[in-house]
C-alpha cells in the first residue's frame, strides 16, 4: 500500500499500473470513466489546493493496487459524480451499465433527511451502504478506499472536521474492514485516525519507537536469519518466505495504554511471519520455532483449526529468543497470507472475484445480521453502535456440546451465545452450563468453553426485559425487543407510558393530555409511530431509547410551554434573592446559596434544590449530585427550577470563584504567563498551584474570581492561545 500524505495522483500513473498488473482490464472503458468524471469535477478543487480529479485518481490506484476488477475502477473514478456535481445516476448507467451505476449509487451519501440529526443522518448513510454492499461487496471495498484516501489528506481540512472524521473511521470505517479481513487497509486507517484523536500519545509511540529504530530493526533482521538458517537444514522443499515487523502504533497504543501496560510488557510488539507451501507445514514449523526458542505459557493460538470470523487464518506463539525479548511468530500458507492481508479483496486480486453465490453469503452474513437488528428498532443510530460492538477486532470462540463453533464479541454472555444459535433458544433459555458447570445469565465466556443452553418446555416462557442491560451483542438485543414488541404490546403500552411519564417529571416537562400528541409527533414521525400506544409500547419493548430524545422534547418544552419572560420577571423584594442574582420558582425570601459540588456560573443552566434550615441550594443542572438524585428517584419534589435573574450589571453584582484546570508542557514560566493574562483582563487571581504529571506536563491549577460564563469563556480563550498550553478547562470544584 502507498502511505504518503503528500502523493499526488495522475491519470498516467493509472495507466502504467493497469499496463504493470499481470490482470486483464478494459483500459478504454477506465478512461472514458476517467474523462467523464474530469470533466465533471472540473471546477472543484479539493481542501489541499488540488483539482478535485486527484482524490477519483487516487481511490482507483489503491483499488488497483488492491486487485479489483475495471468495474469497481470505473465506479471509483465517478463515486462523487452523483453526489457532487450535476449529474445523473441514469447517465452514469447509460454509458457505463448498471454494475457501475449501483456501486456508484451504493457509495453516493443520501440527500439531507427532514427532522434527522446529524448522527442519525450519519447512521442512514451506513445503513444505505450497508444494504448495497449486501448486494455487492464491492461497494464498500470503494468506500473504504475513498475513506482510506481522505484520511491520508486530512491534515488539509479544519481541526473540527479532522477529529470527527477520525471518529466516523474509527468507530465504523477500521471495524468493517477488520471484519473484511483487510488488514492493511484497517491498520493504516486505524493509525491515521488515532493521530487525530490523541495527537501526544501518538507522538509519544512514535518517538519511543523512533529512538530504537536501529536496534529494532537489527534485532528482527538477527531473528530472521536464525530462523532461515534453521529451515535450510529442516530440508523444506521450497525455502519459506520470513518477514518481520513492528506492531502498528494504534495497536501499541491499545496494549500499552488502554490495557495499563508498560512498552516491555507487549509480547507481540515485535513479529516474525513465516509462510510456507501447505498446512503441513505450519504445524512442522511451529515444533521448529518451538525448538529454536522458549515458547511463553497460555501464547499459543491455532486460527488455521479455528478460523476468525473474517476467515483469517494462522498458527500464533510468543516466544523468547537468547537475547530475553519476547516476539510473537506468525505461521501461515500463502492463501492464508492473501486473506490475511487483503481480505475479501484477495479474492478479485489472486481468484477473480468469489466463485458460488452460498459461499459469499456465507462470508457476509455479519452483513444482513447488522441490517436485521436494525429493523427490529426504531432507533436508527442503533446501526452505528451495531457495528462498534459486533464487529470489535478481538472475538471470542466458544463451542456447544456437540462442536459447533460460536463467535461472539469479547465481553459476551451466555444471552448472546444462546441467540447466536438459534432466536427460539434464546427466548426458551431459562439458564445455561460452561464446561458442566451451571453459571449465571451474565457469566462472560471465554475462548475454548462448551456452553449448554437449558431451555424450558413451558409455550409461555419468553425473554426478561433485564436481559438488554446484560446481554452484549446487537444481534440479541435486537431479538429480545422483537420478541416483547409482538407478544407483550399491552404490557409494553403501560411500561412505555409509566417510563415516559417518570422521565417528564424527572426533567420538569408539563404537557396537557390533549397536547401530548403533538408535542410527540416529531419523534412519533422519526420513529414510525402512529399513535401514541404505538410511541409508548416502543419505548417499552426498547424500540424507543428515552435517555437520547429527552434532550430534544426539554428544548422544545423550554420554546413552547415555559414561562413566558421569566427572565423579565421583577425582582422581589426580599434582599436574599437579588443579591444571589437568582429566581427560584414559588420560593420567596429564602437563602440561596451555591453549591460547592458544581460551582455554577451566570450562564450555566441550574436547578435548585430545597434544604432543610438553610435555604435553597444551587446546582449546574448536569452536576453529578443532580444527575444521581433524579437517577435514583431521591426526594424529586425537592428539587425545583431556578433562573439567572436578567438584572443589569453593578457595582454590587456577585462575583463567582472558579478553579481552571490548566495542563501544559513542561515550562518554567507557565505560571507567570497565566498570571499575566489575568492582570490584563483585570481578573482577580486567588490561588495557584503546580504540580509535574509522569508524562512530563505540568497541571496548573488557578482559582479566579469571575461574573458568569461568558467573562470565563473569554478568559480560558485567552490561556489556549499561550505557547506550551496543551488543554484548558473548567474544574468542578
Amino acid at each position: 500500500m502507498v502511505n504518503k500524505p503528500e502523493t499526488v495522483y495522475t491519470v498516467d500513473m493509472i495507466i502504467q499500473k493497469i499496463i504493470d498488473d499481470e490482470k486483464q482490464y478494459d483500459l478504454s472503458k477506465i478512461m472514458t470513466s476517467y474523462e467523464f468524471a474530469a470533466k465533471a469535477h472540473a471546477n472543484q478543487v479539493r481542501s489541499s489546493g488540488e483539482p478535485y480529479i486527484t482524490h477519483p485518481l487516487a481511490v482507483s490506484f489503491i483499488l488497483l493496487e488492491l486487485g479489483m476488477d475495471t468495474d469497481t475502477i470505473c465506479a471509483a473514478m465517478l463515486h462523487d459524480v452523483v453526489e457532487d456535481t450535476d449529474t445523473t445516476l441514469e447517465e452514469i448507467k447509460k454509458l457505463f451499465g448498471q454494475d457501475v451505476a449501483m456501486l456508484v449509487d451504493g457509495v453516493t451519501k443520501l440527500g439531507k433527511i427532514p427532522l434527522f440529526t446529524k448522527e442519525e443522518q450519519q447512521a442512514e448513510n451506513v445503513r444505505k451502504i450497508l444494504l448495497a454492499m449486501s448486494q455487492d461487496i464491492r461497494v464498500i471495498i470503494i468506500k473504504l478506499c475513498d475513506r482510506l484516501h481522505n484520511m491520508r489528506t486530512l491534515h488539509f481540512r479544519p481541526a473540527n472536521k479532522q477529529r470527527n472524521t477520525a471518529l466516523e473511521t474509527m468507530n465504523i470505517y477500521a471495524p468493517i474492514a477488520h471484519r473484511l479481513g483487510m488488514r492493511t487497509v484497517k491498520d493504516e486507517i486505524e493509525d491515521l485516525s488515532f493521530r487525530y484523536l490523541d495527537p501526544y500519545a501518538y507522538s509519544e509511540i512514535e518517538s519511543m519507537l523512533e529512538k530504537k529504530s536501529d536496534e529494532r530493526e537489527a534485532f528482527i533482521e538477527s531473528i530472521k536469519k536464525q530462523i532461515s538458517e534453521r529451515f535450510k537444514e529442516a530440508g523444506f522443499e521450497h525455502s519459506p518466505q520470513i518477514d518481520g515487523r513492528v506492531k502498528s502504533v494504534y495497536g501499541i497504543y491499545k496494549k500499552a495504554f488502554m490495557q495499563g501496560k508498560h512498552m516491555d510488557e507487549i509480547y507481540d510488539k515485535y513479529a516474525v511471519r513465516i509462510i510456507v507451501d501447505s498446512v503441513y507445514e505450519c504445524y512442522n514449523s511451529l515444533g521448529i520455532i518451538h525448538d529454536m526458542f522458549r515458547p511463553i505459557p497460555n501464547r499459543f493460538k491455532d486460527y488455521i483449526a479455528t478460523p476468525k470470523a473474517n476467515m483469517y487464518q494462522s498458527l500464533h506463539t510468543t516466544v523468547i529468543g537468547r537475547e530475553g525479548i519476547p516476539f510473537e511468530v506468525q505461521i501461515r500458507t500463502w492463501d492464508m497470507h492473501h486473506t490475511a492481508e487483503y481480505g475479501i479483496a484477495a479474492h478479485w486480486k489472486y481468484k477473480e472475484g468469489i466463485s458460488g453465490k452460498d459461499k459469499l453469503e456465507g462470508r457476509l452474513a455479519w452483513i444482513r445480521q447488522i441490517i436485521e437488528a436494525q429493523q427490529d428498532t426504531d432507533d436508527v443510530e442503533e446501526i452505528v453502535r451495531t457495528i462498534k460492538s459486533d464487529l470489535a477486532p478481538e472475538d471470542t470462540f466458544a463451542f456447544t456440546p456437540k462442536g459447533d463453533m460460536i463467535t461472539l464479541p469479547i465481553g459476551a454472555t451466555i444471552i448472546d451465545f444462546a441467540y447466536a444459535i438459534h432466536t427460539q433458544v434464546g427466548n426458551k433459555m431459562k439458564g445455561a452450563k460452561v464446561d458442566g458447570k451451571l453459571v449465571s445469565l451474565d457469566y462472560q465466556l471465554s475462548t475454548g468453553e462448551i456452553v449448554e443452553i437449558l431451555t424450558s418446555s413451558d409455550p409461555n416462557h419468553g425473554p426478561n426485559r433485564a436481559w438488554l442491560d446484560i446481554c452484549k451483542t446487537n444481534e440479541a438485543k435486537s431479538k429480545i425487543r422483537s420478541w416483547f414488541k409482538k407478544e407483550r404490546r399491552e404490557e409494553n403500552i403501560v411500561q412505555g407510558k409509566a417510563e415516559l411519564e417518570k422521565e417528564f417529571k424527572r426533567n420538569f416537562i408539563r404537557v396537557p393530555d390533549e397536547e401530548l400528541a403533538n408535542f410527540l409527533a416529531d419523534d412519533m414521525k422519526r420513529h414510525h409511530c402512529a399513535t401514541l400506544d404505538d410511541f409508548y409500547a416502543a419505548i417499552g419493548y426498547g424500540g424507543v431509547i428515552l435517555s437520547r430524545i429527552m434532550q430534544r422534547l426539554k428544548d422544545k418544552f423550554a420554546k413552547h410551554y415555559a414561562v413566558p419572560e421569566i427572565h423579565e420577571a421583577k425582582p422581589s423584594a426580599a434582599p436574599k434573592k437579588s443579591d444571589s442574582g437568582v429566581i427560584v420558582e414559588g420560593q420567596n425570601n429564602l437563602l440561596v446559596k451555591f453549591a460547592q459540588c458544581c460551582n455554577p456560573l451566570p450562564g450555566d443552566e441550574i436547578i435548585g434544590f430545597i434544604t432543610r434550615g438553610h435555604g435553597v441550594s444551587v446546582h449546574k443542572k448536569d452536576c453529578e449530585n443532580y444527575v444521581n438524585a433524579m437517577n435514583n428517584g431521591s426526594e424529586p419534589e425537592r428539587w425545583v427550577n431556578a433562573w439567572w435573574a436578567n438584572s443589569t450589571k453593578t457595582n454590587n453584582s456577585p462575583i463567582f470563584r472558579v478553579t481552571l484546570d490548566i495542563v501544559s508542557k513542561e515550562n518554567i514560566l507557565i505560571i507567570a504567563d497565566i498570571t499575566k493574562v489575568m492582570a490584563e483582563l483585570h481578573i482577580p487571581l486567588t490561588d495557584i498551584s503546580v504540580r509535574m504529571l509522569k508524562n512530563g506536563n505540568a497541571n496548573v491549577l488557578a482559582t479566579i474570581s469571575t461574573a458568569g460564563v461568558s467573562q470565563l469563556n473569554n478568559i480560558i480563550s485567552r490561556i489556549k492561545k499561550l505557547p506550551d498550553v496543551i488543554s484548558v478547562d473548567r474544574s468542578g470544584k
